[in-house]
């Protein structure tokens, strides 16, 4: 759990900060708890603040309706870190779309299909203009980040 006194000097923090800021895109998952996310997620997001900026964020939630409020909440996480996120999420619901671990809707596995080529795509993207951002002297969305 995120403490400030105590979660930066954890053991596990720094592996997990590692991949963080390897991380070109990350792709935030979590069920919807009463039109929320998770507790584990929000604590998770805690952990980190530049870590997150310039990167491309896509979102999964688990919902019995359609997780709208949860991906509006994890939209908002992202512009409030400066991170870029996939103009939609990818919803799914128990038992319609996927059972015992395996999916079984052919509608959700070709929207999951669309999401990985996506994120695949524009997080090449977003990442390519992230590092000229950092390496070059121009004024660019990255510039305050850039090493002193």
């Amino acid at each position: 759990m995120f403490s400030p006194s105590t979660s930066y000097t954890s053991p596990e923090y720094p592996l997990l900060k590692a991949r963080v800021d390897r991380a070109d895109v990350i792709v935030l998952s979590t069920p919807d708890y009463h039109g929320a996310m998770s507790g584990a997620m929000k604590n998770f997001l805690d952990h980190f603040w530049k870590e997150f900026a310039g990167k491309l964020f896509g979102t999964i939630v688990s919902s019995h309706e359609k997780g709208l409020t949860v991906a509006d909440q994890l939209r908002t996480v992202a512009r409030q870190v400066n991170a870029w996120v996939i103009p939609y999420a990818v919803a799914l619901q128990d038992k319609l779309d996927v059972v015992d671990g395996e999916i079984v809707s052919d509608a959700f596995r070709n929207k999951l299909d669309m999401f990985a080529s996506d994120l695949r795509v524009y997080g090449g993207l977003i990442a390519k203009q992230r590092s000229a951002d950092l390496a070059g002297t121009e004024p660019g969305f990255m510039a305050r980040n850039r090493p002193s």
